[in-house]
């Protein structure tokens, strides 16, 4: 399928299974939520543009690259996204960060809104949309409709974990967002769990039930 892509880094792999695992603590679930992030991110960001510069070393000038001024902004869905998003912004400490907050109701599994507060200039950044798992599809959909209608024009997708129906759901919705994980598992249970996915992540990060 175009616009997804699956990490098989054998880090990426490695730490997933240790998030898996329900003897992780909360402490670790957080650290390695973080540390998966900013793995993730390494590739999420391949194609940020340069420009050329010169500098001067302490022996000479050299002609070098960097980032050429593009804007980001990451927006976690709240809460459980909030562990990303400390992730991505270790790797890129100059991007602005918004917040878009959503539950799912559990009679119908589809999210409800409870709060949306994105930077002044979204519109002239790229975002990256992150959420630890892409279970029914229907939280990641709607927060695209929210930063879409600021007329974002470049939005990308980043979780841990996905379900096909996600992906699936995801993709015929909004075409145009690339979607990045690090699993895709193949079912959901009838409360819209990914099976077997790592439980709860908003509760493993934060320690609450």
């Amino acid at each position: 399928m175009q616009n997804v892509f699956i990490f098989d880094h054998p880090l990426i792999q490695h730490k997933i299974s240790l998030l898996r695992d329900k003897n992780t603590s909360s402490k670790e679930f957080r650290e390695l939520v973080s540390e998966i992030s900013v793995l993730m991110g390494y590739e999420v960001t391949r194609d940020i543009p340069l420009k050329e510069v010169e500098l001067e070393t302490p022996v000479g000038v050299a002609k070098t690259k960097v980032i050429s001024g593009k804007k980001l902004a990451v927006v976690p869905i709240l809460r459980a996204g909030l562990g990303m998003a400390d992730g991505f912004l270790h790797l890129v400490p100059m991007a602005r960060v918004g917040h878009i907050g959503l539950y799912r109701d559990h009679e119908t599994l589809e999210p409800v809104e409870y709060y949306c507060k994105l930077p002044s200039d979204i519109d002239e950044r790229d975002v990256v949309l992150v959420d630890p798992m892409l279970a029914t599809g229907g939280s990641a959909c709607d927060a695209v409709c929210f930063i879409k209608r600021r007329n974002v024009k470049n939005i990308k997708f980043m979780c841990l974990i996905a379900s096909k129906t996600g992906i699936d759901r995801l993709h015929r919705e909004h075409p145009d967002v690339s979607i990045y994980c690090a699993a895709v598992d193949e079912k959901l249970n009838e409360h819209g769990y990914i099976i077997p996915g790592l439980g709860d992540a908003g509760d493993r990060l934060f320690g609450t039930k």
